[in-house]
């Protein structure tokens, strides 16, 4: 029990270790005041295809 607890441990702590500074980058980078923005451009890109298929 203890030794899955260690694998746990070591994981999230290595995981944290990778990820963190891209996390922190990102934020930085994108700021959350413009990532509503982003998003709804996302959606609004993803919901407006066109119909490729024509006759």
């Amino acid at each position: 029990m203890f030794l899955l607890l260690f694998f746990v441990f070591l994981i999230q702590f290595f995981t944290y270790l990778v990820f963190e500074p891209l996390a922190s980058f990102l934020e930085y980078v994108l700021e959350i005041r413009i990532f509503p923005i982003i998003a709804l451009i996302g959606l609004v890109f993803l919901f407006s295809t066109k119909n490729v298929e024509q006759n």
